[in-house]
């Protein structure tokens, strides 16, 4: 959703520190290394952070949130190329480390996904759900005539681990033909069925 994209973009503020690395190994070290669960709280990694980019403790400990929040968000929404990377920074970040962040994510993604998994790191979660029917009216140069249709609107929250404990939560809204809804319906049915048939084994 376009908040849940606002939101990314502020986090990634603090990731412009990166701008005083001496060098790209530096900043390629510093993203894998932010990406682990532990890094938010490893007083190791905030060490090095300040004695290899010359800050100061309270910008390194912004730096490593902002990038273990930045990096594990793009693995979680399942970005895979630099176009749907890009539109997580601000509008004024610095274009060259954008491009070189955006890079070094996409060579690690691939490997932070199956760790993702293996940690168990959580898909969204249907918190919410309404929904109601309208009457839409579609015409034609012959005919006009009452559509009904299904306006569903689901409240999904992201993974916690993703940003300091603090989930998101967005908004999705859809609407429903009578015949995409039956399709759906007869689809989660499917799942209804199976998820019965597992439990009661």
């Amino acid at each position: 959703s376009r908040e849940a994209v606002k939101m990314a973009a502020v986090r990634a503020e603090p990731l412009q520190l990166l701008l005083k690395a001496p060098s790209k190994d530096v900043v390629r070290h510093l993203c894998r290394e932010c990406f682990s669960s532990a890094a938010p709280n490893s007083s190791l990694l905030v060490d090095n952070a300040v004695t290899s980019l010359s800050i100061t403790s309270e910008e390194a400990q912004q730096l490593i949130c902002s990038l273990h929040c930045f990096t594990r968000r793009v693995v979680f929404q399942g970005l895979t190329s630099a176009e749907e990377i890009f539109p997580l920074f601000p509008d004024n970040f610095h274009q060259n480390l954008k491009n070189l962040l955006t890079k070094i994510i996409l060579e690690n993604v691939a490997s932070w996904r199956s760790e993702a998994l293996a940690n168990h790191i959580s898909l969204p979660r249907l918190i919410d759900m309404d929904w109601r029917v309208d009457i839409k009216t579609s015409s034609d140069n012959i005919n006009r005539m009452a559509v009904p249709t299904c306006l569903l609107q689901m409240k999904i929250q992201d993974d916690a681990t993703i940003c300091q404990n603090k989930p998101t939560i967005s908004t999705v809204s859809l609407e429903l033909s009578k015949e995409k809804l039956d399709t759906m319906l007869d689809g989660l049915g499917r799942i209804r069925d199976q998820l019965s048939a597992v439990a009661n084994k």
